[in-house]
């Protein structure tokens, strides 16, 4: 996707093939700026501060984590280091897990000698195979977009997303806002509707930022306003992405996404999830099993933001000496969710609808 102009991916080697860059998410939408990523530590502080969000984008942040681990020290004793340290940053996003996984077996049983050079191959195929599984989840989900649009005689469709889960939330593309780009570069009439996401805004920060520099009409609306629109009849469909799914479809995402899917089921719209094989995971069966990060207090009871003059700030907005609790997720239960938009295709929020699409996972 491009940047006034020019063409970026969330994370990306410079010209060495070895030095690693990120787009800093805490800085947007105030100002965009990139950030280079040295060593093990502060590609695992990045992750930890938000720097890189979004499920597959900390995925691949964690795979070059361990290249920077390895450039250091290619011994067993590094890899291990590396693969704990990294695998302790966020604990609800299953991506993390898996890319760490996917890391370590490239590299395990390798001579010390051609541990850096595989893992960068690695790590790298993940970018590139997260960028085309997300272009097929737009593709799919864009059927759905269609369908909607021919329902109200090629009216506009409006859709309802929850948090950010664009192109910067993986590596290009996105996987609920891919099918937003593909329509809206169809030339469908689409306008989306942008939870503002407390308690970081990462809808009104991040989802509004992308959607307004690829020129897709949307409205930033409170949390609590989807609700609203639905019973007006103002919502054709909800799509959101996902950290975390199981194998039977619960679906694990950014706190509040529960309650969007329970105002869409009371009002009959339909509520689909947009996620990558990536995001399954094949061995919990019950959502309420996913571990719900909570994060600091300051999230909640502090805003940052322009003021007049045109400067960042940070404010408290909470009574002083009150406490806060911060759950960073929510579990939506499947028979809340219409269906599953993933790379192979759509399937019902159930077992048997996610090994129709990938069947080699029958076993576990």
């Amino acid at each position: 996707m491009k940047v006034d102009g020019i063409p970026y991916r969330s994370i990306w080697t410079e010209g060495d093939g070895r030095s690693v860059r990120i787009i800093d998410q805490t800085k947007l939408p105030h100002a965009f700026e990139t950030l280079p990523l040295r060593t093990l530590e502060e590609a695992a502080r990045a992750i930890e501060t938000m720097q890189v969000r979004g499920a597959p984008c900390i995925g691949a942040t964690a795979a070059y984590g361990v290249c920077l681990a390895l450039a250091e020290d290619s011994s067993d004793e590094a890899l291990e280091a590396a693969l704990a340290r990294l695998g302790r940053t966020r604990p609800t996003a299953v991506n993390l897990r898996w890319a760490l996984e996917e890391m370590a077996a490239a590299v395990r049983n390798r001579p010390r000698a051609e541990r850096v050079e595989a893992a960068y191959a690695r790590a790298g195929a993940i970018c590139e195979e997260d960028v085309e599984i997300c272009r097929r989840i737009g593709a799919h989900g864009l059927t759905l977009i269609e369908a909607a649009a021919a329902k109200k005689g090629g009216g506009r469709v409006n859709v309802l997303t929850h948090c950010n889960a664009g192109w910067i939330a993986c590596v290009d593309w996105g996987t609920a806002l891919a099918p937003l780009y593909l329509a809206h570069d169809k030339g469908l009439d689409i306008h989306v509707w942008v939870d503002e996401t407390r308690p970081r805004n990462q809808g009104a920060a991040l989802t509004a930022w992308e959607l307004g520099a690829h020129g897709v009409p949307h409205s930033i609306i409170v949390d609590n306003a989807g609700g609203h629109l639905m019973q007006h009849g103002e919502v054709d469909l909800c799509i959101v992405g996902t950290d975390r799914t199981t194998r039977t479809g619960d679906v694990a995402n950014k706190i509040g996404t529960y309650l969007k899917a329970l105002a869409a089921h009371d009002n009959g719209v339909p509520f689909y999830v947009a996620l990558p094989h990536t995001t399954i995971d094949w061995t919990l069966r019950d959502g309420f099993a996913i571990p719900i990060e909570e994060r600091a207090e300051a999230e909640v009871t502090a805003l940052t933001g322009r003021d007049a003059d045109g400067v960042v700030r940070t404010v408290t907005v909470s009574a002083p000496g009150s406490r806060a609790r911060n759950f960073g997720f929510d579990v939506t239960p499947a028979r809340l969710v219409t269906a599953l938009v993933t790379e192979r295709g759509i399937a019902p929020a159930s077992e048997a609808g996610l090994l129709s699409l990938y069947p080699e996972r029958a076993d576990g």
